[in-house]
């Protein structure tokens, strides 16, 4: 194994790690919010718990984070791990929500509050572990997908929703008439012009920011990759090396599916003076595997 094949299968366990984290801490966090009926801080407990932007936020990236599990493992087991690129938008949406939820529990909630009650119980789980976790994760271990200026405004959806309910049920309905107390206090200990006014540049600046870091995490390893990849394979014959690779795969990776590295085989390609094109080189590679794969199956029979 090969220092950019450890690196990525380091990753990919931390990541495996953190995203199970992230579903376990989410599950008791809701589930004690809605196992207590009463709290004389904070009211909305039971099933009033889906009122507040924090447990949705904290949902929605749960959700995120086991659908990363899977493909942790199957990466673990493949030595390639790679998520869609529709998983990889889902988590930037709830990183940065989480990221709105954790910043506004620190600055707004704990010291009006205070920081222990803010940050034990559920909330310990929810607006601290969960949100760090998933930060540290998708910015530092996610490293599969190049997010897009256009797609940074997918961020803003669920903060927009969730704001105009807010509005609706807080402002507009009240909780005489059936609505909701002020729990966030944006419209009783702020002038309400304020929250409106900057709660969504808040979390474009957010999103933005943490598309900076993950992005750079994401070139940093492009970087490692094409110059190892030049260093070792640049004078290297690289259709000897991908037949070698496969037959490799063959015999190691025990799953029923085949899965050619087109990006490790395209990399290889483009820091070398190898003249086989890509697709060339693909074909080679699953060529390669099928033959070496019904040989172990030949050898298999007379073991």
């Amino acid at each position: 194994m090969n220092r950019i094949q450890k690196i990525n299968r380091r990753k990919c366990a931390i990541t495996l790690l953190f995203s199970a984290a992230v579903v376990i801490c989410t599950a008791i966090g809701v589930v004690m919010n809605l196992t207590k009926l009463a709290d004389e801080n904070f009211d909305h407990m039971g099933i009033k718990t889906f009122c507040m932007f924090t447990v949705n936020s904290n949902i929605l990236m749960g959700i995120a984070m086991f659908l990363t599990v899977p493909y942790a493992i199957d990466g673990l087991r493949k030595q390639y791990f790679r998520l869609p690129d529709w998983l990889v938008v889902t988590l930037f949406v709830a990183t940065t929500a989480l990221s709105l939820t954790f910043l506004i529990s620190l600055f707004v909630l704990a010291p009006v509050k205070g920081f222990v009650l803010i940050f034990t119980g559920s909330r310990f789980f929810l607006h601290f572990v969960c949100p760090v976790l998933s930060i540290v994760t998708f910015c530092c271990f996610i490293c599969s997908h190049l997010i897009r200026p256009v797609e940074s405004p997918l961020t803003l959806i669920p903060v927009f929703l969730y704001s105009v309910v807010y509005l609706v049920m807080v402002v507009l309905i009240g909780e005489e008439h059936g609505g909701w107390n002020d729990f966030y206090g944006f419209a009783t200990r702020l002038p309400l012009w304020i929250p409106v006014t900057f709660i969504i540049p808040i979390t474009y600046a957010i999103s933005s920011l943490i598309r900076f870091l993950h992005n750079r995490c994401f070139l940093r390893r492009k970087e490692e990759e094409a110059a190892y990849f030049k260093e070792v394979f640049g004078k290297a014959d690289i259709h000897t090396i991908v037949c070698a690779m496969a037959r490799l795969h063959s015999s190691t990776i025990k799953t029923l599916d085949i899965v050619i590295p087109r990006r490790v085989i395209s990399i290889m390609q483009q820091n070398s003076e190898d003249d086989d094109s890509l697709d060339e080189l693909c074909q080679a590679y699953l060529q390669e595997y099928l033959e070496s794969s019904k040989a172990l199956d030949v050898v298999k029979m007379w073991i």
